[in-house]
């Protein structure tokens, strides 16, 4: 049973069902395999995992190998591990692999080669563009026809063995399934023994590549269906339509076009589609830092995540959601993935802060908004980090030293958020003496922080991302010995390593659709077009441009997972943010805290979503309540664009007065949007904390004077204040 499973016992049998059907939404369920296949898998995912830790800790791997290992087992895996889908999507897939044994069986058999069944091809194309179609298959077609008569038996075979297959072995892969498998191995392994013959024959490749790349592009794109679902592999599919039939698109976004061929072979073949930024971002970084993560959890460090927080804070009023703060911070900074810590650590305090008085939105709704601010968080931030870092050209260590300041602002406020929401309710916390003193718990458990203090230490003193994960996988290794019930042993090590090896998938899965719509976009200038289209629409306006990417940023993550939102958004928004005058770096922050917001704010708000489930509240109130607690998330990328100083970019002296109005002007922001301060704002008061807040925000001594003078008169406004009554838990209003 997993850490999480664990944590999920404390739910009813109803909140378990409710997030289990919420998170197999967001990621298609694996099989749970048995026998023969699961022992394949363990072994593909146990060979990833050392084949990387090797390249991390010994010896780089070259480009080929590199890239193309962690493909390879990454597709493999995903065509044994999820299902086709539903009934008639497995019948087609059947149809699909019984034409693509015909075509490979035409190859070798039919024709003499590859090469003379797709001249024939070619020159039924040819015939039909310049006779028209129904003359083109009038004429005589040679054995073109046996690639279509020989796809009926194969269908017809593989149609009822498939169902067969499913229903009387659901613990094991279809034929078809094991046939596209082998299939897009096949692909990969090509790619990556013609790697240097492919990059001399770049823009000359002959027929044998176009139906590789072909293949494999095909089965990229199936490889995201199955495991992300229907809605980004739809934007990579008519990111391919936008490449085909450029030239008929309206004049905005027209281009020359290209054909299928040279499409397939750049997005597929180069470095600059499914073996590009995407791949090479998590092959070289990502991957590593999922399985220190799957070894974190497994040393025992997860309870320690909870109990140190519960300790330092669990006292003080909202203690429970203060808890929920510092320990998604904590957490949010390894997992990389805002639902999996919202699972993770809400599981524990979404129903603790229920019991202290908070309504279940609101303690649904608090933890997804900490959570989020784990991607923004040093060490691992996500991938987004490390995409950053290949974008920018920027050591990942600057991209951490830049990201700490605003990470610990944007905690601060959630966390002055909850306090005043706390006070306003009169929440009070857990009693102290069902509490450990902080110095206990840190005295008990400080030494399961180690892992992370070296992984930091190292990133900052120069070494490799790979490298220093490599060093703090085995110091997780190390410190799990510390406890006699934490020993990590060879059972607990392979388990690890299994856990590592299925979380990336979820991430791998991308590849290939990301490819595509980053492939495209640099084929066809269309970064250049939606720079301008911005730059026209915001007529000079930076603020009105920031709107824009944020509102494209929200829309793509309804159907993009958030590390290819950003990484998408990045390639149309970035230079468009340029021409207004933001630095490189800065842009990318903008781009990246706002590819965060569709995990909160509705109508998609996954994470809200996910703690939704477990406070068993109304998902549409909870995602807006996650929204009021996240607002942060919007107010940064307005101070990145508007005070260089924010990203370290200024002397001490403009980067310490930034910093101070920034954390003054959260305070005061945190009171504006909960309405309170020593008790309820009146509107007058709170119109009060809005200009002082934007008077805070604003980097000078004089406005901060201004904001500071403008909350000290609202302080005395409410000198008057009387406690509110308590808001205990037989109160709460679902």
């Amino acid at each position: 049973m997993s850490e999480t499973d664990k944590s999920l016992d404390a739910l009813s049998p109803q909140e378990r069902a409710k997030l289990k059907e919420l998170m197999e939404k967001d990621a298609k369920s694996e099989r749970k395999l048995q026998g023969f296949w699961k022992l394949l898998v363990a072994a593909l995912g146990a060979s990833m995992v050392l084949i990387y830790f090797y390249g991390a800790g010994f010896k780089a791997l070259s480009t080929q190998y590199h890239l193309g290992v962690y493909v390879l087992i990454t597709f493999a895996l995903v065509f044994l591990l999820y299902p086709a889908g539903s009934r008639p999507m497995a019948m087609s897939l059947s149809v699909l692999t019984g034409f693509l044994l015909s075509l490979l069986l035409s190859c070798f058999w039919v024709y003499e080669s590859p090469y003379a069944l797709y001249q024939q091809v070619m020159l039924l194309k040819e015939t039909a563009e310049y006779d028209g179609w129904s003359l083109a298959l009038s004429q005589d077609l040679g054995e073109l026809y046996w690639v279509a008569l020989l796809t009926l038996p194969f269908a017809a075979l593989l149609l009822p063995l498939d169902q067969w297959l499913a229903k009387r072995f659901t613990h094991a892969p279809t034929m078809s399934d094991v046939i596209l498998c082998v299939m897009v191995s096949a692909a990969v392994i090509y790619w990556i023994s013609q790697f240097e013959k492919l990059n001399y024959r770049a823009g000359a490749e002959h027929e044998l590549d176009y139906l590789v790349s072909m293949v494999g592009l095909l089965l990229s794109l199936e490889v995201c269906r199955r495991v992300l679902g229907w809605s980004i592999t739809l934007i990579g599919l008519g990111m391919l339509a936008f490449g085909l039939f450029g030239p008929y698109l309206p004049e905005l976004f027209a281009h020359r076009g290209f054909s299928i061929e040279r499409l397939s072979t750049s997005l597929f073949l180069t470095t600059n589609g499914v073996f590009g930024v995407m791949a090479s971002v998590l092959a070289t970084y990502v991957i590593l830092f999922i399985f220190f993560g799957a070894f974190l959890q497994k040393s025992g460090a997860g309870k320690f995540f909870i109990e140190l927080p519960l300790a330092l804070a669990g006292r003080s009023a909202g203690g429970p959601a203060k808890v929920a703060v510092i320990s998604s911070a904590l957490f949010g900074s390894v997992s990389g993935s805002a639902i999996a810590n919202t699972v993770s650590s809400g599981a524990f305090t979404i129903p603790m802060m229920k019991r202290a008085g908070f309504k279940p939105q609101v303690a649904g709704a608090i933890e997804p908004a900490a959570s989020i601010g784990g991607m923004f968080l040093p060490p691992i931030m996500g991938a987004g980090g490390f995409l950053m870092a290949e974008l920018t050209g920027t050591p990942y260590s600057t991209i951490m030293v830049l990201s700490i300041g605003p990470a610990i602002i944007y905690f601060l406020s959630i966390f002055m958020m909850v306090h005043f929401e706390a006070k306003k309710h009169n929440l009070i916390g857990t009693p102290g003496e069902m509490l450990p003193h902080w110095k206990e718990a840190l005295k008990a458990g400080w030494y399961f922080a180690l892992p992370l203090v070296i992984i930091t230490v190292l990133l900052l003193s120069g070494r490799s991302a790979g490298n220093a994960a490599f060093w703090a996988m085995l110091s997780c290794i190390a410190v799990s010995w510390v406890r006699k019930e934490t020993r990590m042993g060879p059972k607990e090590i392979w388990e690890a390593i299994q856990i590592g090896a299925r979380n990336t998938l979820i991430v791998g899965a991308t590849m290939g659709v990301i490819g595509v719509i980053v492939g495209v976009i640099s084929l066809t200038g269309m970064g250049l077009k939606f720079s301008d289209l911005i730059i026209s629409m915001a007529g000079g306006s930076l603020f009105l441009a920031l709107v824009l990417v944020a509102l494209a940023s929200l829309v793509l993550g309804m159907g993009v997972p958030v590390t290819a939102a950003y990484l998408i958004v990045a390639v149309l928004a970035v230079p468009a943010l340029g021409e207004f005058g933001v630095a490189v770096i800065a842009a990318h922050m903008i781009v990246y805290w706002l590819s965060q917001d569709s995990n909160i704010t509705p109508p998609v708000c996954v994470a809200a979503y996910a703690g939704a489930a477990i406070a068993g509240s109304d998902p549409w109130k909870t995602g807006w309540t996650a929204f009021k607690f996240a607002k942060m998330l919007y107010i940064m990328p307005l101070l990145f664009a508007f005070v260089p100083a924010m990203l370290l970019d200024g002397s001490l002296t403009e980067i310490l007065i930034a910093y101070s109005s920034a954390v003054m002007g959260t305070i005061a922001f945190c009171a504006f949007a909960i309405g309170y301060v020593r008790r309820k704002t009146t509107p007058a008061e709170w119109v009060l904390l809005g200009a002082a807040t934007l008077a805070l925000y604003w980097p000078s001594l004089i406005s901060d004077a201004v904001g500071l003078a403008l909350v000290a008169l609202v302080f005395w406004l409410q000198r008057d204040a009387r406690p509110a009554q308590p808001l205990t838990p037989s109160s709460v209003v679902s």
